[in-house]
């Protein structure tokens, strides 16, 4: 699940007699990233920091860098070619250009970042963006700065809390991390050298968190982790908090009207989070569980520490407690070794699972993964043929989701404007973009609407009156 945005950071509340400097933060891949723009803009802002959507009037140029997708590094590589050229005709007017590379590649590229680009003034890692201020502060004094260590202080400590208007200039939802790195070690995933060991963040500090963003207007957040679902913490009662208990806790928070998380891990869905789908209005029925392949020879290959069929079984188990879920996965097809046969495995599971929205891509080395030296690659123009058959049938499979809703009245969150004037777009409980005819007032209102159509990647509905959601 990735996308490549610019983050709107914070509006102006700098600190008094700060000096205002415009910042543009060009974020990549997932929806940590997202979050992680919006805590560097607020961190910033009390350095005098305002954000800037037009990357010319930038006094810093953030790339917030993820390093899951084939050639990320090439990608920010390329980015920070464009930017040297654009720093040197600053220069050249007597004007500051600084250049920031924070993130998943930053974090893995480290030293080579100031080797290869001498444009750039910083180097941030993910664990350690808390201390960007600083690092600002001493490349303005002429230092070139690498700061990837993992961080012994907790850098939700140390990042300043949003203020209303911050959070209300984001929207009505809201992305906040309760979970970071991953202690799985899938052989074909970087996650675990770029963001480290599984660490949670503690149950108060997502409380007060999640208590500021609905006190500013915000209805629906949705939960992060690179593994969300292993999260614990001490709870209140001195016993050990999983998920399940942190999400039955928010669903008390007033004016919070919707929850989500993703990304999770089948080992770690145990039954009190099942049965919190079971039992709050609040969690939207919705889950992203990726299986990555359905062949178990792979999933050993991959390391993912359970099979098909147990697979198959939990997803039985969570549709018996909540049965309108709709389920989201992701896949890689063409992993070293992946036969014909275990190809068509993974087709057979997608059959059998029936998802309503899916990620699939082709196998690429991550190098300094197990998965870089397994023998056996798949050839380039197999894993293209077997993603394009995969493909075919997720979409097929996710047509006839939005299918079966039109008719339905479900209540929608409306978010934002839409493309046609009088248009605004919220999302479904089972997280597709809905359109609707109402006012740019009601954002952040949650009405009753019906399906009336499906588009390409979004329904079309109609406000109604005097029906309830089903």
């Amino acid at each position: 699940m990735s996308t490549d945005t610019v983050i709107p950071t914070s509006p102006a509340e700098n600190l008094a007699g700060a000096p205002t400097r415009k910042v543009f933060i060009k974020t990549y891949g997932c929806q940590m990233n997202v979050y992680d723009s919006a805590r560097m803009g607020d961190a910033l802002a009390s350095e005098g920091y305002v954000p800037t959507e037009e990357m010319g009037e930038a006094d810093l140029i953030l790339l917030n860098t993820c390093h899951i997708r084939e050639k990320a590094a090439d990608k920010v590589y390329s980015a920070l070619g464009r930017l040297r050229d654009m720093k040197k005709a600053r220069n050249a007017e007597g004007q500051e250009l600084m250049i920031g590379v924070a993130g998943c590649v930053a974090q893995a590229e480290g030293e080579e970042i100031l080797r290869r680009e001498p444009s750039v003034d910083v180097v941030i890692g993910p664990q350690t963006y808390h201390r960007l201020p600083d690092a600002l502060r001493r490349a303005r004094q002429g230092d070139r700065v690498v700061d990837t260590d993992y961080a012994v202080e907790d850098k939700f400590e140390h990042l300043p809390a949003a203020g209303k208007a911050s959070i209300r200039a984001r929207g009505v939802t809201a992305f906040l991390t309760v979970q970071e790195g991953c202690d799985k070690f899938c052989t074909f995933c970087v996650v675990p050298y770029t963001r480290g060991a599984e660490v949670s963040r503690p149950l108060r500090q997502i409380l007060d968190e999640a208590a500021r963003l609905a006190d500013s207007g915000v209805r629906e957040i949705t939960l992060l982790g690179q593994n969300v679902n292993a999260w614990r913490a001490e709870g209140p009662d001195g016993r050990t908090w999983g998920l399940g208990d942190l999400l039955y806790r928010l669903a008390e928070i007033p004016g919070l009207a919707r929850l989500r998380y993703t990304t999770s891990h089948p080992r770690d869905m145990d039954n009190r989070l099942i049965e919190a789908h079971r039992d709050l209005r609040a969690l939207m029925p919705y889950l992203h569980l990726p299986v990555q392949a359905g062949s178990d020879r792979v999933l050993k290959a991959m390391n993912r520490r359970h099979t098909a069929v147990e697979y198959l079984r939990l997803i039985e188990r969570i549709r018996a407690a909540k049965p309108d879920i709709a389920m989201s996965g992701d896949f890689i097809v063409g992993f070293p070794g992946e036969t014909d046969s275990d190809f068509e495995e993974t087709l057979q599971l997608v059959e059998a699972v029936n998802y309503a929205q899916a990620y699939s891509f082709k196998y690429s080395t991550r190098p300094g993964t197990p998965g870089a030296d397994l023998p056996d690659h798949v050839p380039e123009e197999v894993k293209v043929e077997r993603l394009e058959r995969l493909q075919s049938l997720l979409l097929k499979q996710q047509a006839e989701f939005a299918k079966s809703c039109v008719g339905k009245v479900v209540d929608l969150l409306l978010e934002k404007p839409g493309r046609m004037p009088g248009q605004l777009i919220g999302r479904s409980p089972w997280l597709q973009s809905v359109n609707v005819d109402a006012k740019t007032s009601q954002i952040g209102d949650i009405i009753p609407v019906r399906i009336i159509g499906t588009g390409p990647n979004s329904l079309f509905a109609e406000p109604t009156q005097g029906l309830v959601a089903v």
